[in-house]
């Protein structure tokens, strides 16, 4: 026993279930018993008085939850951070508490109005003094921590609590003497996993399973070896008995209706100082700007959501709203991340929305050099399909080649400084690369709400079409195909060899012949399988028109391959006759280029096949290079690759059957495209349909 630890309760007088604030109290309004709760309360004070000195708090009539006063604020030593509650049901108990305090003697710090935090519930000191773990997520806001790190002049570690049930960190987390920890670690995120047991031994750290977790066995009070709780498994109680510690059940289920137990009820006002422990604190914050539609695109939306699904917290300074139908809006947010590793996380993604760190105008990017080739330095940017800018000697620079998946190389030429996307594998030593996210801006567009309206077509969807929208999406395609090949532009087709085996081979070379296509780029699949129902009818043995399989048609693509390599490549086969018609002799008829990118699968292969994969990548984009619009006939993997090397501002159709494959597309976040799940050779025929419909050539009406 410790005489000196002392603890501040206060009677449940008052205490019900008036309202609902956490999940607990869901469908216990005014079903708590009132004398069961007074036994109980007393069950735990008679407890603690045999270990400890216990102070009360007088309750006060309309605030019920007074009796948790685990939330009347965080002790250390004599200064004291009192609580901000976040409902305002618990906002009365504030005046109380903070009397209370100045009465006996202590410091009380206040935090801003408006910066919630809920005390010893979402505060919890290490039991040795060291640091104090601090949570947000629920009812603490992540921007008071480094409030508690000044004024209480300790380390403050950020957990972020993510499961509703465990809502203050007190019923899921509890500290013990001689450095142990019980919690669970469900009831937060992987990052403050990593954390935890980063600063705990793996043989210090008692898990517990979700069966006690909800029998709040983590808000239990620790008094050197005892630990006092509402009820424990008896697989909990053997494994901490191992360690040292007694048990001792004292049942609280009044209490759990209104979603506290016994750490809830009480508070610790006897923290001792550790000299040698300083403030120290991870918490970043970023001022950044959006600008553009930012409601009607749901761009604030996704930003915000964006900050908090990836570990951060936001206060938004100032939203200014377009007051007529074409004003942009503009918005400044605080953005607070509870280490440099997560800001960094968050800002690039915010970073890809078109967001603008307020005070990057006086920072240039960082760079390291490359020392390796082909190795970037740690930490490098990664590159978006947007647009980018990078600041360097205080001047915006355009990133030449933009494609997702790559890094920023800077090389410092006589005509001056040159910033490139560049494959990992593409870096040279000489150069240098940006690394973190600062310095670095991309550029959205923003439209107007008349443009986006009244564009006889729009590819502003970025979503997956189903069966039920496939005329509807077929007739838009075929408005911007007949757009660009009558202003003289280029439409690239990536296609696998389900174009052929559904019927859609003569639709396709029809859009070649018409010139709709202005490169194609495939694998081996697609041409052997073209060639062979050019030379035999069939693909895959199977008869086209009849649709059988014909004898020995399994050997039919391999005679195709033969065929093929006999005169050394698809064009001399062209010219000898040997292929009269379908895509390939299309191509090469029209002089329209094309890569085909061989795989490990492939059987052959054809001559004009590529087979050193990163040749076939630059081949890839340098025939992407210019596109204005790309149609992804049913090939996952091409489809994909594709889409990775292409920037914003193309306009993407994907046509597959496999529904994960457009969902792919779709996610890589381009707002220019569109997936249509349906077959893909229904979705050539009603292409060249709506194709013959539609007048020629095509006229502007701007």
């Amino acid at each position: 026993m410790t005489p000196r630890i002392k603890f501040l309760m206060c009677a449940p007088d008052h205490y019900d279930v008036d309202y609902v604030i956490n999940p607990w109290m869901e469908g216990n309004i005014h079903k708590s018993s009132r004398d069961k709760a007074v036994e109980q309360w007393q069950g735990l004070h008679h407890i603690l008085k045999e270990h400890a000195i216990v102070d009360l708090v007088a309750p006060e009539k309309g605030v019920p939850d007074m009796v948790f006063t685990a939330n009347a604020g965080l002790v250390l030593g004599k200064n004291v951070v009192l609580s901000r509650f976040l409902h305002k049901e618990r906002q009365g108990e504030e005046p109380f508490f903070k009397a209370w305090f100045e009465q006996n003697g202590y410091t009380v710090y206040e935090l801003p109005k408006d910066l919630p935090f809920e005390g010893a519930g979402d505060a919890l000191l290490d039991r040795e003094g060291r640091w104090l773990w601090a949570a947000y997520g629920f009812r603490s806001e992540l921007d008071s921590h480094p409030y508690l790190a000044k004024w209480l002049d300790i380390e403050v570690l950020s957990l972020r609590l993510i499961d509703d049930r465990f809502y203050h960190l007190d019923t899921c987390f509890c500290p013990l003497a001689n450095g142990y920890l019980l919690y669970y670690p469900g009831a937060f995120d992987s990052y403050s996993n990593r954390m935890i047991e980063m600063r705990v031994a793996p043989e210090k750290r008692i898990i517990l399973e979700e069966a006690d977790a909800v029998n709040f066995a983590c808000n239990a009070v620790n008094i050197d070896h005892i630990v006092v709780m509402n009820k424990a498994s008896d697989a909990l109680k053997a494994r901490l008995s191992e360690v040292g510690f007694q048990i001792l059940e004292t049942p609280l289920t009044e209490f759990l209706k209104a979603g506290g137990a016994a750490k809830c009820l009480t508070l610790r006002t006897t923290e001792p100082v550790r000299d040698e422990v300083h403030a120290s604190v991870y918490v970043e914050s970023r001022i950044l700007k959006l600008e553009g539609h930012l409601l009607d695109s749901g761009l604030i939306n996704r930003a915000l959501d964006l900050i908090i699904d990836n570990g951060g917290s936001f206060q938004v300074l100032n939203f200014n709203l377009g007051t007529q139908r074409q004003s942009t809006s503009a918005a400044e947010v605080k953005v607070s991340a509870p280490s440099h590793e997560v800001m960094e996380s968050i800002l690039s993604h915010l970073i890809d929305l078109g967001a603008v760190d307020l005070p990057q105008d006086e920072r240039d990017a960082k760079l390291e050099p490359v020392e390796k080739n082909g190795v970037a330095p740690d930490d490098f940017y990664v590159t978006t399909i947007y647009p980018t800018e990078v600041r360097i000697s205080g001047e915006w620079i355009q990133v030449q080649n933009q494609r997702m998946d790559g890094a920023i190389a800077i090389t410092r030429t006589p005509q001056g400084t040159v910033a490139k996307c560049k494959l990992l594998r593409d870096l040279e030593v000489g150069e240098e690369v940006v690394v973190d996210v600062l310095g670095i801006r991309t550029i959205r567009k923003t439209e107007s709400r008349e443009k986006r309206n009244a564009e006889e077509f729009s590819f502003m969807s970025a979503g997956v079409s189903s069966e039920r929208r496939v005329e509807l999406v077929v007739e838009q395609v075929a408005w911007e195909l007949r757009k660009i090949r009558d202003a003289g532009g280029k439409v690239v087709v990536t296609a696998g060899p389900v174009v052929i085996h559904t019927g859609g081979g003569e639709h396709l070379s029809r859009l070649i012949r018409e010139g709709y296509v202005q490169a194609l780029l495939g694998g081996n699949a697609i041409a052997v399988h073209d060639i062979e129902q050019s030379m035999m009818g069939t693909s895959l043995g199977v008869d086209m028109k009849r649709g059988v399989s014909v004898r020995g048609g399994h050997r039919h693509h391999l005679k195709a391959i033969n065929t093929i390599r006999r005169h050394g490549s698809i064009a001399k086969a062209v010219e000898a006759g040997i292929i009269k018609g379908g895509i390939m002799y299309e191509c090469v008829k029209n002089n329209v280029p094309f890569v085909l990118a061989g795989s490990i699968r492939d059987d052959g292969p054809l001559p004009d096949t590529q087979m050193d994969l990163v040749k076939a990548q630059v081949e890839y984009t340098e025939h992407i290079r210019g596109a204005e619009m790309i149609l992804m006939l049913s090939s996952m993997l091409h489809s994909i690759g594709v889409g990775n090397m292409t920037p914003a501002g193309v306009k993407m159709v994907c046509v597959d059957i496999n529904p994960a494959v457009v969902t792919k597309l779709s996610d890589r976040g381009s707002v220019e495209s569109v997936g249509v799940v349906t077959d893909v050779g229904l979705f050539l025929s009603l292409l060249i349909q709506q194709l013959d419909k539609l007048t020629s050539p095509y006229v502007s009406t701007r």
